[in-house]
C-alpha cells in the first residue's frame, strides 16, 4: 500500500482533512473504504468532475476501496452549494436517465471489473433516501442538526442574505440528506472516508457529526468518519476552468468531441500545464518534473501540453481516438483534410466561421470562387479575391489553388467533402466552412 495522502499532497490535490493527526495512521492500517458523490444533472460529467474521479483513482491505486455514489435521491433536490438561485427540479425519469448515461464514464478511470477487494462499486442513494419516511427523518436525523449551525453554511447564508433569491426548505434540507448518505454507507459498507471538493467540506463535517451521534455508545477505537477535500481548480489567468468559448467541456462525446477535448488540454497555458499534469494524469513525479524541465528549455514546442492532451484524451476516449485526433491535426496543418471522416471533419471545423449555400449553385459550370471569397469575408471584394488567388494564397479543402488558374477557378460538386462541405482557406489560418444543401 502507498501513502495516498502523500500522493495527493505532491500533486496539489490535497486541500484539507478532518483529522490531520489520526488519518495517516488509520489509512496505513489496512484497506479502507471511501466514497465520493456525483450529481446527475446531465447525461455526462464535466472535466470539473474529473478532479474527484482522480481522487477516487489515487485512493484505489494506494490499495483502498472506492465507492461512486450517484445522487439519484439528492439529485431530485439539488445541492445549493455554489448556486445563487433555486435549481429547477428534474423528474425521476430524467435523473434515472442521467445516472444510466454517467455510469459508463467511471470505468475510464477506476478498476470496476476485478474481484480485488479494492474494486470500485457504484451505488445510488435513491435506493435508501427514497425509502425513508418523513417522520423518521425528522426524529432520527433532523434532531441532530442545529438550525443555527445550518444557516451559517456558506451555501445557505449567501442565499438568505439575498432577499430576491432566498432558499427553499427543499434545498435547505440538502445537507441533511448528504449527511445521511455518509451515515448509511458507514453502517452498510464500512465506509469511513468521504472525498470531495473543498466546497463540500461543511457537508462532510455534518456527515461525520451525524455518524458520531448515531454511534454513541460504540467503543472509542471504532472509527467514525473522516473527510478529505481537493482544491477547486483555477486557471492561472483567472478565468473559469472547464469552459471555452464553445461552452462547458464534457468528458464524453457527443457532448464534447474527442477533437475538442484534446484541443482544450493542448491549449493549456504554460503556467497551467504542470498543474494539470499533476491533477489529471497518472504520470509519476519524476516524469512530470522531467517534462517541465524540457518544456522550460523549449516552450515553443509545447511538449508538456501535448503529453497532457494525449494522456487525458486517451484515458477518457481511448488510444484509437487519440490517434484519430492527432492524424486530423496533422492533416489540418499540412496533410490532406480530404482524408478525414465526416464526424472528425465536423468536429475539427465546428468553431470555424461558416455559411450555407444552395447546392444547385455547383451545377453546370459551378460557382465562381472569387464571388464565394467575397461573400464569406475571406476577401473584402472580388478584386481582392483575384489578388489572393493570383498570389497562391487560397486553398480549397487544404489544397492550394494554382496561381495560373486563379480567378478562373469554379467550385464544383467534385469539391464537396462527404457530399455537403467545401473548406476555403486564406493563408495558413483563415478558414471558412461552406455547407451546401
Amino acid at each position: 500500500m502507498t501513502n495516498v495522502l502523500q500522493e495527493l499532497q505532491w500533486r496539489g490535490l490535497l486541500h484539507q482533512t478532518t483529522a490531520d493527526e489520526a488519518l495517516p495512521n488509520y489509512l496505513a492500517g489496512g484497506v479502507r473504504t471511501c466514497y465520493c458523490g456525483f450529481d446527475p444533472t446531465a447525461t455526462s460529467l464535466t472535466i470539473g468532475n474529473l478532479v474527484p474521479m482522480m481522487l477516487l483513482a489515487h485512493w484505489q491505486r494506494a490499495g483502498h476501496r472506492p465507492i461512486v455514489l450517484m445522487g439519484g435521491g439528492t439529485g431530485l433536490i439539488g445541492d445549493p452549494s455554489g448556486k445563487d438561485a433555486e435549481r429547477a427540479l428534474n423528474t425521476k425519469e430524467v435523473v434515472e436517465a442521467n445516472i444510466a448515461a454517467q455510469r459508463k464514464i467511471f470505468g475510464s478511470v477506476l478498476d470496476m471489473e476485478s474481484d480485488a477487494p479494492t474494486a470500485a462499486t457504484i451505488v445510488n442513494n435513491a435506493d435508501w433516501l427514497c425509502e425513508l419516511a418523513y417522520i423518521d427523518i425528522l426524529r432520527d436525523v433532523g434532531k441532530h442538526f442545529s438550525v443555527n449551525a445550518m444557516i451559517q453554511k456558506d451555501s445557505v447564508r449567501e442565499r438568505l442574505h439575498n432577499r430576491e433569491q432566498g432558499i427553499s426548505y427543499t434545498e435547505f434540507s440538502y445537507m441533511i440528506l448528504q449527511a445521511y448518505d455518509f451515515l448509511h454507507l458507514r453502517q452498510t459498507q464500512e465506509c469511513t472516508v468521504q472525498l470531495a471538493g473543498s466546497d463540500q467540506f461543511g457537508n462532510i463535517v455534518s456527515g461525520i457529526d451525524l455518524i458520531r451521534r448515531a454511534m454513541q455508545g460504540e467503543p472509542e477505537d471504532v472509527p467514525r468518519g473522516y473527510g478529505i477535500t481537493a482544491p477547486l481548480v483555477t486557471k492561472a489567468d483567472g478565468t473559469k476552468f472547464g469552459k471555452t468559448e464553445s461552452g462547458v467541456v464534457w468528458l464524453t462525446a457527443p457532448h464534447t468531441s474527442p477533437w475538442a477535448f484534446y484541443q482544450f488540454w493542448l491549449n493549456a497555458s504554460d503556467d497551467d500545464a504542470g498543474k494539470y499534469l499533476r491533477f489529471f494524469t497518472f504520470l509519476s513525479r519524476e516524469e512530470i518534473e522531467d517534462l517541465e524541465r524540457r518544456h522550460s528549455e523549449a516552450p515553443h514546442e509545447r511538449e508538456a501540453q501535448r503529453v497532457l492532451a494525449r494522456q487525458v484524451t486517451e484515458m477518457m476516449h481511448g488510444v484509437d481516438e487519440v490517434e484519430r485526433v492527432e492524424a486530423a491535426a496533422s492533416a489540418l496543418f499540412g496533410g490532406d483534410i480530404r482524408e478525414l471522416d465526416e464526424a472528425m471533419l465536423e468536429a475539427v471545423f465546428s468553431d470555424v466561421a461558416s455559411s450555407n449555400h444552395p447546392l444547385a449553385m455547383l451545377d453546370g459550370e459551378g460557382a465562381p470562387l472569387t464571388e464565394l471569397l467575397a461573400k464569406t469575408g475571406l476577401a473584402a471584394s472580388k478584386r481582392e479575391a483575384r489578388q489572393f488567388l493570383g498570389s497562391g494564397s487560397i486553398s480549397i479543402n487544404g489544397q492550394k489553388v494554382p496561381p495560373e488558374v486563379g480567378a478562373e477557378r469554379m467550385l464544383e460538386s467534385a469539391d464537396l467533402l462527404h457530399g455537403r462541405t467545401i473548406l476555403l482557406r486564406r493563408g495558413k489560418k483563415a478558414w471558412h466552412c461552406t455547407r451546401w444543401q
